[in-house]
């Protein structure tokens, strides 16, 4: 579907809605969402102009069920004094929009976490913003569930193991965090409305604070815990030292909690949620990587996501009490006879610098994003180019030490229970094929703070 089919067809939707004529303008694909398309536009009615959001599931990609349930989230979040964007409309037939969908109406301000930490505009409201998460989480979590009905609920490790299964990739990493998780489950507490991907990104800040909180996709029935915690996930930090959100400190979170719900939730449960939700983000992006892989969404985001894993892999160590070591000297491949110059390794170059210098500077945000990602993935690429032949050689011998040909025959075995999870040899081996790992995929990352 073109963009002036969606503008047709949104003008068409919106005019039935408002019993008038409707004129769509500045429609534009927004690079936010991975796996929903976020539309922004204006429309100009009898009634006068409205900045508006459309959020879709990817055509051919329906999730009805899913949507609905994002769509009477927010009507009940808004009911218990969340601040969220207003609903304006949503349906489940295809017919309208081209898939289910929902539009809002548009709230000002910032999502882009390294914006909210860093540009002076927003020094104001950081200030207290840890607390201010701390008391809309609180709120969040006193919505009704039978406010939301049909909210889905599985047991948390189950759940994980189910994923990792359905997965191609076992990981040994994975493997430890799962049997940690087994053995470390805090005290229950009673179920709550929980959001699943409350975090910088899907929260919109102004000047002044917190002004709405977005996608309500993962929501669910569990533990009210388990936004803390994702909350607290030292990806979402942007490179900041401060654990929540890269904003403020766990005390300064669950005393503005307490604020509003009365109790303050144990920081050792918080933590067991870090380590589940880095576990669980860590499978989320080989999930959506796979979605690329097997040809059901074709995608340079989806595919550089995949390579994610080693950031999640690496945090999860970090939670787990194993940091990086420094690694032993690289060597990197020689420079091949055939085909000559240029090699790959300067094609690769040749184009990342393409996509830096050309793509990026078009003019089109989503083209300049994707062609940002692409020039990524692509200095990955390169270091694989020339590392990847010693790294593969040391994980060869690193598995061969333990017993075991690949690290699918190493996962299973931890699954199984014929390894000891918390063996210093086996940690130091998976710590350093993270290690590994993360010189490839992304070498900054390992100097984030942890």
């Amino acid at each position: 579907m073109t963009g002036d089919d969606l503008g047709d067809r949104l003008a068409r939707r919106l005019g039935e809605i408002t019993g008038t004529d409707v004129r769509i303008e500045g429609l534009r694909r927004l690079t936010a969402g991975a796996s929903r398309e976020t539309w922004s536009f204006t429309a100009t009615d009898a009634h006068g102009r409205r900045a508006l959001v459309l959020r879709r599931d990817p055509p051919g990609d329906d999730r009805p069920e899913g949507m609905a349930l994002e769509a009477a989230s927010l009507a009940a979040a808004a009911a218990a004094g969340v601040p969220v964007p207003p609903l304006v409309d949503s349906g489940s037939d295809p017919a309208v929009v081209g898939a289910p969908y929902l539009i809002t109406g548009h709230v000002d301000g910032e999502t882009l976490g390294p914006r909210i930490l860093r540009e002076e505009r927003f020094a104001t409201a950081r200030e207290g913003l840890a607390a201010e998460l701390g008391r809309t989480l609180a709120r969040v979590h006193a919505v009704p569930l039978d406010a939301v009905p049909g909210l889905p609920a599985d047991d948390p490790v189950e759940d994980l193991r189910a994923t990792c299964d359905a997965l191609d990739e076992p990981l040994p990493t994975v493997e430890i965090a799962l049997r940690w998780l087994e053995r470390h489950r805090p005290d229950p507490v009673a179920d709550a409305l929980v959001h699943g991907d409350f975090r910088l990104g899907n929260l919109i800040v102004d000047e002044s604070g917190l002004a709405a909180v977005l996608d309500w996709e993962q929501v669910h029935r569990g533990d009210p815990r388990e936004d803390l915690g994702w909350l607290c996930v030292k990806c979402w930090r942007f490179g900041s030292p401060l654990p929540v959100a890269g904003l403020g400190t766990i005390d300064e979170l669950l005393d503005g909690y307490a604020e509003v719900a009365g109790t303050r939730p144990d920081p050792a449960a918080v933590r067991w949620w870090q380590v589940h939700r880095t576990t669980w983000w860590a499978l989320g992006c080989r999930r959506m990587a796979g979605r690329h892989l097997a040809g059901e969404t074709p995608s340079v985001e989806l595919a550089a996501i995949g390579r994610r894993v080693a950031e999640q892999e690496h945090d999860l160590l970090l939670l787990l009490g194993r940091p990086a070591e420094p690694g032993a000297e690289l060597t990197p491949a020689p420079r091949p006879d055939l085909p000559g110059r240029p090699s790959a390794g300067d094609l690769v170059e040749a184009v990342a610098g393409f996509l830096r210098d050309e793509v990026m500077a078009a003019g089109d945000e989503r083209l300049a994003f994707l062609g940002r990602v692409a020039a990524n993935v692509l200095d990955g690429v390169g270091r694989e180019i020339a590392l990847g032949p010693e790294l593969e050689r040391r994980h060869r011998e690193r598995l061969a030490a333990l017993g075991h040909a690949d690290q699918a025959g190493l996962a299973a075995a931890i699954r199984r229970g014929e390894v000891d999870d918390t063996d210093p040899a086996l940690l130091a081996a998976v710590r350093a094929a993270v290690t590994d790992k993360l010189t490839v995929a992304n070498p900054r990352y390992l100097t984030r703070p942890g």
